[in-house]
């Protein structure tokens, strides 16, 4: 069976290694975050810091090894660089539910987000390097929900098992394995490097990467709001218990998935409004949070910023494939996909600095925040949507 890509056709068994990479992005950090009540007990002597690390440790090690990968794309073997990645992150899989001591499952969390970092990339990259106009666009939106949807599986199995034992979670990492065999299937240079030898015609000037790179920032950082501050937030202000927090927010996830599915459809309806319409979903969303209303409103919030930054995450994706030559491709998807993980990383540390700023430390300030900046932002975009909003026509519909 062949699917219609835009420059030719590709075997379904390349198109599920595509599908079956982008599971794996959403999975570092996953295993540890059921367990790791658990672990303060079974490890009692070590610090909080080393804790800690167990959850942040990866997302650490995967930025530079993003970057890393990315730029190597440039001039090695993507197929090769890709499962060297995907056999690390593998072997870590079958290592983990063996480990005893803090100490190993450090170690093995380092080596983690060094495969996932080299990955990563990849799960966008090739379906710029395999498909182009609106068929690259659908199967990023393809991508993207994928990588949503496995979030909200992946979670669900992890906090199952840790239930059975601590050791059990890790066990979700071995969905690698799927995407490391059909790895092979793919071709050893992508189509591009065959069918295209004309000079780029794309511009030379890369501040539209720039602000596309912010952007995602942003948005991600706004979308942080929902998993990292619901469970407080519920919980302080006595809106329900723990599981009513954690199925919202896995409606938050799944909410964020439904957009890739039909992404084309959305754009040609939104056309030129698609940041502003997403931006409004956003703010919307978040004042619902602000003003404390009843758990209906507060679910209907979860949805629209879900479908806010499931809208914008695919056309940043492809808007970025669509303006560097084809062979840049991977590089600067990775420059763009780092700022995910940049976001989660810094949003602690941000939200906590201004907190201190204003002196609060309030359960729904974080909604606060995100409200003011949504907002503002929201108005920018209002003003802006007559033009081309990042420049050399990126982000034209």
């Amino acid at each position: 069976m062949n699917i219609q890509t835009g420059q030719g056709n590709i075997t379904l068994r390349k198109l599920i290694a595509i599908y079956s990479i982008s599971m794996v992005t959403s999975l570092p950090g996953l295993a540890i975050s059921p367990i790791l009540g658990k672990l303060e007990t079974i490890f009692s002597h070590s610090s909080e810091l080393q804790l800690q690390l167990l959850e942040s440790l990866p997302s650490f090690i995967i930025v530079p090894f993003i970057l890393l990968a990315g730029r190597m794309s440039l001039y090695f073997n993507t197929r090769k660089l890709l499962i060297t990645g995907l056999a690390i992150f593998f072997l870590c899989s079958l290592v983990y539910p063996f480990l005893n001591s803090l100490e190993s499952l450090l170690i093995v969390s380092a080596l983690l987000g060094i495969g996932a970092g080299l990955v990563i990339p990849f799960s966008t990259g090739l379906v710029a390097d395999y498909f182009s106009g609106s068929y690259r666009t659908k199967q990023l939106g393809y991508v993207s929900a994928i990588t949503n949807l496995t979030l909200v599986i992946a979670t669900l199995l992890a906090g199952f098992l840790a239930g059975i034992s601590w050791h059990l979670p890790f066990i979700v990492y071995c969905i690698s394995g799927i995407s490391l065999f059909f790895a092979f299937c793919l071709d050893k240079k992508p189509p591009y490097e065959e069918s295209q030898h004309q000079p780029s015609s794309h511009p030379t000037s890369y501040g539209w990467l720039v602000k596309i790179m912010l952007f995602y920032y942003l948005i991600t950082f706004l979308a942080l709001t929902i998993p990292l501050n619901l469970s407080l937030y519920m919980h302080n202000l006595r809106l329900g218990n723990y599981d009513i927090s954690g199925t919202l927010i896995s409606i938050f996830f799944l909410s964020m998935t439904l957009p890739g599915l039909l992404i084309n459809r959305i754009l040609s309806i939104l056309k030129k409004y698609t940041i502003l319409c997403s931006m409004f979903l956003l703010t919307l969303g978040l004042i619902f949070f602000v003003f404390k209303t009843g758990i209906l409103l507060l679910t209907l919030g979860v949805i629209l910023i879900g479908l806010g930054y499931g809208i914008m995450q695919p056309v940043l994706y492809d808007k970025t494939a669509s303006h560097v030559k084809p062979s840049e491709a991977t590089f600067a998807l990775s420059l763009v996909m780092v700022m995910n993980y940049i976001a989660i990383i810094t949003y602690p540390f941000i939200l906590q600095g201004i907190g201190k700023l204003f002196s609060t430390d309030s359960a729904y300030f974080p909604f606060i925040l995100g409200s003011i900046i949504s907002g503002g932002f929201t108005l920018f975009a209002l003003f802006r949507h007559q033009t081309d909003f990042f420049g050399d026509n990126s982000l034209t519909a």
